[in-house]
């Protein structure tokens, strides 16, 4: 695409999305290009960027060479997505005895049917072969390595375990910290984020995440933990008066506190 003078990568966030897809496919496959017929192909919050669209497409060269391998590259991107649902679809299949499960566990936020499936593909739907949540964190490569030599710790990174789950739990994460209807690990992941970072509020929260689905397969009992309602409902904390303090209220309410004296 670059090659060929067409500019959409800088105008799209994906390029591979619903519009820039429509419109490589109509570019590919016209002699002539007609500009009103190709503003017809942008979807919905593309059409702000209407007029950046057409001056991305306007000045396209596509020589022949290009246009053979574009299709070719085309052709084996749609190969791709048709097996990765195929994929999927019998992924689906194989679970249907468990398919209750999938949907307990959906109901998290930030976990959709298809990453719950796919979790439960790596974990099995039996919590009582993994001792507690830790020991199933810990498998899933969420929790920090021991990395300990005289009494000191060299490192808290997370081990190297959960080639496959640990990425699609941080993906999760990701999502639950965006989810407005239940912003319980976005809370959870600010404060965090606060005091450690990022990276180690996202792996927390992926790591709260497993914890909760470990607990909500093993009991039943669907999503609420149990700082839920302190977390909605903070208590305010108690304020403590010391001689300072008070010595400052009552010099801001216009008292002079220069001759006070502590009794002995």
């Amino acid at each position: 695409m670059t090659v060929s003078n067409i500019a959409l990568a800088n105008v799209l966030s994906d390029p591979f999305g619903k519009t820039a897809t429509d419109i490589m496919r109509y570019v590919l496959s016209s002699a002539v290009f007609n500009e009103e017929h190709c503003k017809t192909l942008i979807q919905k919050s593309a059409k702000k960027k209407t007029e950046l669209i057409m001056e991305a497409v306007n000045g396209c060269n596509i020589e022949s060479d290009q246009r053979f391998k574009m299709n070719e590259a085309k052709a084996h991107m749609d190969y791709l997505d048709m097996t990765i649902l195929k994929t999927e679809a019998e992924l689906y299949t194989r679970m249907q005895p468990h398919y209750d499960s999938i949907l307990h566990a959906s109901s998290l936020p930030g976990v959709s049917e298809l990453s719950s499936a796919l979790i439960f593909s790596e974990t099995g739907f039996d919590m009582q072969v993994f001792e507690s949540a830790k020991h199933l964190v810990s498998w899933a490569g969420l929790a920090p390595a021991n990395n300990e030599s005289a009494g000191k710790k060299k490192s808290v990174r997370i081990s190297k375990a959960g080639l496959f789950l640990k990425p699609l739990l941080i993906q999760c994460a990701l999502a639950a910290i965006k989810d407005k209807k239940e912003p319980y690990f976005a809370v959870k992941y600010t404060k965090i984020k606060k005091r450690r970072g990022h990276k180690k509020a996202i792996i927390a929260v992926a790591r709260m995440m497993l914890t909760c689905i470990y607990n909500m397969m093993l009991t039943g009992e669907v999503f609420n933990p149990s700082d839920y309602e302190e977390m909605n409902s903070p208590k305010p904390q108690k304020q403590y008066l010391t001689d300072e303090s008070a010595i400052a209220y009552l010099a801001a309410q216009g008292y002079d506190v220069s001759g006070l004296k502590k009794a002995v």
